[in-house]
């Protein structure tokens, strides 16, 4: 069975949040007429006590909303923030080929600005297949530069100094790659999800409850509610997965893009 999730999860983000607003509605709709029924089977109005169940289950709801919108957004930068660092570590590696031999700096100052465009340009996914191919490179990459490094600064022509000062520079050059790709994949359990999604329609459901006694529907409230609460799940998906939605962390990829241009052509 194919996960909609890996084969186009910008979609699959705006189908959950589309989802839940149609279904808060529709469950809005069927609070309404259990409610009418209580009504019909006993005359004197609904069942007591249900402002405080309200209370409870909204204001979890709010506290849970905030919970995953505060920790979306706490990623989000945290990534932002490990791209800068990948790009220093990109320039501290690269101004250290200096201690190389001439022909060896040559070549590997070659095999890093085509890396840092590689960085520097994640692939704009409709897929995350496509992310997979792009970690595959990544990966090809730095395993090539490390055994040319590693050789590069084991010659006699070579500073001294090089295999103490480069290969530590191109280890924490390796080592953020793994830190960014496990910060993408860093995400609240699933069952944080479900609850949201279940305290959303149980609360659509209270308020078609409280809204038996109106003899005529009265859609303002509900369609709001259904809204404000869809649009804040699809908010926090979006930060949740920021290469795929509105809100994206592209813009930090020019810190890498401004590495490469600072590794001057020969």
């Amino acid at each position: 069975m194919v996960n909609p999730m890996t084969t186009n999860p910008e979609l699959f983000i705006a189908s959950v949040s589309v989802s839940l607003l149609v279904s808060m509605v529709l469950i809005y709709e069927l609070g309404r007429q259990i409610g009418r029924a209580q009504i019909r089977r006993d005359p004197k109005g609904l069942a007591k006590g249900i402002g405080a169940a309200e209370g409870s289950v909204f204001g979890l709801l709010g506290l849970i909303i905030a919970f995953t919108f505060s920790g979306a957004g706490n990623r989000l930068e945290a990534r932002r923030a490990l791209i800068t660092e990948e790009a220093n570590d990109i320039g501290t590696a690269y101004l250290r080929l200096d201690l190389l031999a001439e022909d060896d700096k040559m070549e590997l100052r070659e095999r890093f600005r085509r890396y840092a465009e590689l960085r520097a340009t994640p692939p704009l996914i409709d897929t995350f297949t496509a992310a997979d191919d792009w970690y595959l490179q990544t990966d090809e990459m730095l395993r090539t530069l490390w055994k040319r490094s590693l050789e590069a600064s084991q010659r006699s022509e070579a500073d001294p100094d090089a295999k103490k000062l480069l290969l530590p520079a191109l280890n924490a050059m390796i080592d953020i790659t793994s830190t960014r790709k496990r910060a993408t994949m860093d995400h609240p359990p699933l069952a944080i999800y479900l609850l949201l999604g279940g305290l959303s329609l149980l609360g659509a459901l209270m308020i078609g409850y409280a809204a038996a006694d109106n003899d005529r529907r009265n859609w303002l409230h509900p369609i709001a509610f259904a809204v404000i609460t869809s649009l804040a799940v699809h908010l926090i998906l979006d930060l949740e997965f920021p290469r795929v939605g509105l809100i994206k962390v592209d813009s930090s990829d020019a810190a890498i893009l401004e590495a490469r241009k600072q590794m001057n052509e020969p």
